[in-house]
């Protein structure tokens, strides 16, 4: 009797697993992304996940001289090797670069989700301890290959976005923002960090961008939410998923812009002087949404997380509903495509690659991992028309490709983006542990 009911209760629960499975595991693309890419993407019917779509590439590293892939008219060379976790890059004044060596803090917690985001890490390459070390590059003589790397900040608590601002250095730590004084020319700074504001702590996004406001007055930081769609509980929100405003002569911060999942790199659009942000959305929707995205960002504005997307898409998973914010939550710009998970952002006032990179911004997709087959791994670019906005029906360009093998395997992953001195591209590989200069291929000499 008790061996039947066991043999019973095995079949149940083997059951329910393999309704789970084909209910919600794994989910397949059934849009070619460019369909859910633009200022008019197509948002399909979501497709509810129980268990995740789970597709990420196994980080391997460049292989025997390898690198990746410009696009026509460009060369790509490593400006900086032997770097741990390069995350994101900030250009000085007198064009030292710097880079944060950086990765998230220890996670707390344990159980299922805490075994699946460790492998996951692990997987993708992001499982190592952070260097909390921000180090800086130097091409003195101007050939395109830092000679001088050196640590220039240490100390940090996973530090991410860098700014200067007088002669005060910020920094993001991902539970504060932070300042030390700056000298030009200095090589090392060994003040201790001074205090400005605290930040909530790392949750399921640790990343704190940064970037001062177009008078210098205040800074802005990105702060990703704890959770997918607040599912702990909305409580645990509270001055995340937003944008804050800091003021640093008071050091006191107010929300800035809400309802932003995950706003990560930020940057002053050139021709509207209003801030940009690049958002990766929620996961567990499908294959196809929902799209991550480039948006102006407007003081009160509200993006709708949790409860919706793309400018009031209910996402029905969220209890309880909240459905006089439907018709306030903001269209963002540009859709860049489901879970390509963009990072790194910069105008082409910053970087001058010419030609066709002439007008828009340089984007860092880090890569998918909640999606078959894979998005992003690679950098693009969105043309902008003369209004400063994306052009109609414009499409993300790839710039720099190829960081996926023929195995689709990850030799790298790209997440900063910055100009050089000379306007060539700047992009950090955290996987590699390379700095990338791309640049316009030079001409050949007449015969």
């Amino acid at each position: 009797m008790i061996k039947h009911i066991l043999r019973v209760a095995l079949v149940l629960l083997l059951l329910a697993v393999g309704v789970a499975v084909y209910l919600g595991w794994p989910d397949d693309a059934r849009l070619d992304i460019s369909a859910v890419q633009g200022t008019r993407p197509t948002i399909s019917e979501p497709r509810r996940q129980i268990i995740p779509t789970v597709r990420v590439a196994d980080a391997v590293g460049w292989q025997g001289g390898a690198m990746p892939t410009p696009a026509a008219g460009l060369t790509v060379q490593p400006f900086a090797r032997g770097l741990d976790h390069p995350r994101w890059l900030y250009r000085l004044p007198n064009g030292d670069v710097l880079v944060a060596e950086s990765n998230s803090p220890p996670r707390k917690g344990g159980g299922i989700q805490g075994i699946v985001m460790g492998l996951l890490l692990g997987k993708a390459g992001a499982g190592v301890p952070s260097a909390n070390r921000i180090t800086l590059l130097r091409d003195a003589d101007g050939d395109g290959v830092a000679e001088v790397k050196t640590p220039f900040l240490t100390g940090l608590a996973s530090p991410f976005g860098m700014v200067l601002s007088g002669d005060q250095l910020y920094i993001g730590n991902h539970d504060a923002v932070v300042r030390v004084p700056y000298t030009a020319g200095a090589t090392r700074i060994t003040a201790r960090p001074e205090l400005i504001v605290k930040l909530p702590p790392a949750g399921n996004h640790w990343t704190r961008g940064l970037v001062a406001t177009p008078d210098g007055k205040r800074l802005f930081v990105s702060v990703g939410s704890a959770s997918n769609i607040a599912e702990n509980g909305i409580e645990i929100e509270r001055y995340r998923a937003s944008i804050l405003e800091v003021a640093p002569d008071t050091k006191t911060m107010r929300i800035y812009a809400s309802g932003l999942r995950n706003p990560v790199g930020m940057a002053i659009n050139p021709v509207t002087r209003q801030l940009w942000t690049v958002v990766n959305e929620r996961d567990m929707l499908g294959s196809d949404l929902a799209p991550d995205y480039l948006t102006q960002v407007n003081l009160g504005d509200n993006f709708g997380w949790p409860w919706y997307y793309w400018g009031g898409y209910p996402d029905a998973r969220v209890k309880p509903k909240n459905p006089a914010l439907q018709e306030y939550s903001k269209r963002p710009d540009f859709a860049l495509g489901p879970h390509v998970a963009a990072l790194g952002l910069a105008f082409s006032d910053e970087v001058r690659l010419g030609g066709r990179f002439g007008g828009g911004a340089f984007i860092g997709e880090h890569g998918s991992w909640n999606r078959k087959p894979v998005s992003g791994y690679k950098v693009v670019f969105v043309p902008f028309a003369s209004s400063g906005f994306p052009a109609a029906g414009a499409k993300p360009v790839d710039v720099l490709t190829g960081f996926l093998d023929a195995n689709g395997d990850a030799r790298g992953r790209p997440v900063g983006v910055i100009g050089d001195r000379t306007g060539a591209l700047l992009v950090a590989d955290d996987v590699g542990n390379v700095i990338w200069r791309v640049a316009p291929a030079r001409k050949s000499a007449a015969r």
